[in-house]
């Protein structure tokens, strides 16, 4: 267990990332669902991050029906402000354009202002049937930077100070602005997805060491950079677009690596995730049972160090970022 930052709320090595249960790309039903947190609590998962954004809602509503009758001080839950949802008079089609398999009941509406950050958070309560969240980010505020800063984090702030929410910080797809939030105002943590990969350390030079000399946490999300790093194939995703072929091959090449030394590319993506001692926690996201008993039997496996040393020896790995000792993995 990691403390964020000063925050004082504690998060495990690894947690489920809840936006499969909005049925991102794919539909997953209720039971589905509940069993994939139900196994994700059995493999001793206690960090839950989830948001509006994904399935309008339906990712909330039901990671909290699946943690109804689960102790309240057992797990930490996170969630996200920043789109807001306001429900439409007609439904004329699916959400796939934002890519979840659920009926547009409601449109997303950009917002960092104090009233929509409260508003937000209230209707996650809601959905979630609690009344607190342990963790509230700022969610991809990329094209809004300047009233997520003048108006959303201090709002923020607020809620902290006012102990509605225990840490605070904001979650992106990106490195440059996460490093600002580390470096000028009093974030807790930051949410980093897919930027602190074995395919992409852009995090690495300034937002994870930004982290460690302020002492502030950094969660990884994307550890398989949404598909790639988990089954390198032709038609395998990168960052949710086809792989290009240059990194096709790099993680065709990863893969044999670990498979030479008896292990999984999997196992290898989670962990060099987890290694770097900015990092708190890594967000896997699982859709099934299958999927969340395999990530957490892959974050627990053994991978050689002979396999990290003969990625830098080859190059497909920096001599700069820190790997796992053999005794830690």
């Amino acid at each position: 267990m990691s403390t964020l930052g000063s925050s004082g709320v504690g998060v495990g090595g690894l947690g489920l990332g809840a936006a499969p249960l909005g049925n991102l790309f794919t539909e997953v039903d209720d039971e589905q669902a509940y069993q994939a947190v139900n196994v994700a609590w059995q493999q001793g998962i206690r960090y839950f991050d989830t948001a509006p954004h994904y399935g309008i809602g339906l990712s909330e509503r039901r990671l909290g029906a699946a943690l109804r009758d689960r102790p309240r001080a057992e797990y930490t839950i996170s969630t996200k402000v920043g789109r807001r949802l306001e429900p439409v008079e007609t439904v004329t089609g699916d959400d796939l354009a934002d890519g979840f398999a659920v009926p547009a009941t409601s449109r997303r509406v950009w917002d960092f202002t104090a009233d929509g950050i409260r508003r937000t958070l209230d209707a996650s309560l809601e959905r979630l049937g609690l009344d607190r969240v342990d963790i509230v980010y700022l969610h991809d505020p990329d094209d809004h930077a300047e009233q997520a800063f003048r108006e959303g984090y201090p709002a923020l702030e607020k809620l902290r100070a006012e102990g509605v929410v225990g840490a605070i910080g904001a979650g992106m797809n990106q490195a440059g602005m996460l490093t600002r939030f580390i470096q000028d105002t009093d974030v807790d943590a930051v949410l980093c997805a897919g930027r602190y990969t074995l395919l992409d350390q852009s995090a690495l030079t300034e937002l994870l060491s930004s982290a460690v000399a302020r002492g502030k946490s950094v969660i990884i999300g994307g550890a398989f950079n949404s598909g790639l790093l988990a089954d390198p194939k032709p038609d395998a995703t990168y960052n949710y677009a086809q792989a290009p072929a240059e990194l096709l091959d790099r993680a065709l090449r990863m893969k044999e690596a670990a498979e030479r030394h008896g292990t999984t590319l999997r196992a290898a993506a989670l962990q060099f995730c987890a290694a770097h001692p900015a990092v708190a926690s890594v967000l896997v996201g699982a859709r099934s049972e299958a999927e969340v008993r395999d990530c957490a039997e892959q974050f627990a496996a053994k991978v050689p160090g002979a396999f990290w040393q003969e990625l830098r020896d080859t190059g497909l790995l920096s001599t700069d970022a820190p790997v796992p000792t053999e005794e830690s993995s």
